[in-house]
């Protein structure tokens, strides 16, 4: 167990086992010199890994199976049943008893991430609507963890090489975005992006951008009111705490002029606001990473992809750079912890 503190272990929770989840895992876990920093570790079931390993000709990949923490090998790809029975893997077929198993193995994997027995969570794409059930309504990763590690917010935040992306609104309908987007909001994300900016990835003094809900960002009243009303004052107040926080700034206008690479940090107002750029430019490494909270988790920024499951077809890039941005965060932490 002395070994945990000197390389840490990320947990990577298996996610829908009819989806792309297993398959990039698969190909961003082969070559086992990848992970020299830290030693990953699978929460699903054996015999979906090896279904996969089978039908993709994954000769490269290796695994060990364990049944406690007690048991993780360094140096190897490691996977504990989170069941004892595996579901039937059937390649995009969205099945119950699939949701069922993506659950159980998020909730496990967040029970050890809370314990310390894990130092970092990597969630793999799951189906909302078969992992959904009456008595535990699933919106998403982002707020079923911040629920369980008893957060009273977090950011959901969007990373890559090129630019970072944080939304005020999250999983909500369009309707609902100018209703939720209020002064005080706007004021708690922006400084949980100013604070992971600088703890989670090092940076002295972040300045970011804030986007207006409004088309033109509101065109001075003409087009809308939050701007005038609500976001302009939320920034006014920042700037009164010496935080470097500038906008609003018409969305469109911003990316198309590619401003995103003068700033550390944007604020989007809503969902699409923020992802339909980010995902334009950097679908195929970008991250979701929920920022705020006192754990560390991180997710591939696609979805199941059922309509390519099993295939051969899907990129790991995504995943890869998921992976790699847990192990970077733990070291960006470790002075902190020492």
């Amino acid at each position: 167990m002395n070994n945990r503190k000197k390389k840490p272990i990320i947990g990577i929770s298996i996610g829908d086992i009819n989806g792309v989840g297993i398959e990039v895992l698969l190909k961003a876990l082969s070559d086992n010199r990848s992970f020299k920093s830290f030693t990953p570790l699978i929460y699903g079931h054996g015999k979906a890994v090896s279904f996969y390993k089978k039908t993709l000709n994954a000769d490269n990949f290796n695994f060990v199976q364990i049944r406690s923490l007690d048991e993780v090998q360094h140096k190897r790809v490691n996977v504990i049943n989170v069941m004892e029975d595996c579901p039937d893997v059937i390649p995009g077929v969205e099945t119950q008893e699939a949701g069922k198993m993506a659950l159980e193995a998020l909730a496990q994997s967040v029970e050890d991430l809370k314990a310390g027995n894990i130092q970092a969570l990597v969630t793999a794409p799951v189906n909302k609507n078969n992992i959904n059930t009456e008595e535990l309504p699933f919106i998403g990763h982002t707020e079923y963890i911040t629920q369980a590690v008893n957060a009273k917010d977090s950011l959901m935040l969007m990373v890559s090489d090129q630019l970072r992306v944080g939304l005020v609104t999250g999983h909500i309908p369009l309707a609902k975005v100018s209703e939720t987007v209020t002064k005080e909001r706007i004021i708690r994300k922006a400084n949980l992006l100013l604070a992971s900016l600088e703890k989670d990835f090092g940076i002295n003094k972040p300045k970011i951008a804030i986007l207006g809900l409004n088309p033109h960002a509101g065109e001075d009243g003409l087009l809308g009111k939050e701007e005038e009303d609500i976001i302009k004052p939320a920034i006014k107040e920042l700037k009164d705490q010496n935080k470097m926080v500038f906008g609003p700034y018409p969305s469109d206008g911003f990316f198309g002029m590619m401003h995103q690479t003068k700033f550390d940090g944007i604020l989007a107002m809503y969902h699409d606001q923020g992802l339909i750029p980010f995902k334009s430019i950097a679908f195929s490494s970008g991250v979701n990473f929920t920022a705020g909270l006192p754990i560390i988790r991180t997710s591939p920024d696609h979805g199941t992809a059922y309509n390519i499951a099993g295939k051969n077809l899907a990129d790991e890039g995504s995943i890869r750079a998921a992976i790699f941005l847990a192990s970077d965060i733990i070291a960006q932490h470790e002075p902190d912890e020492e």
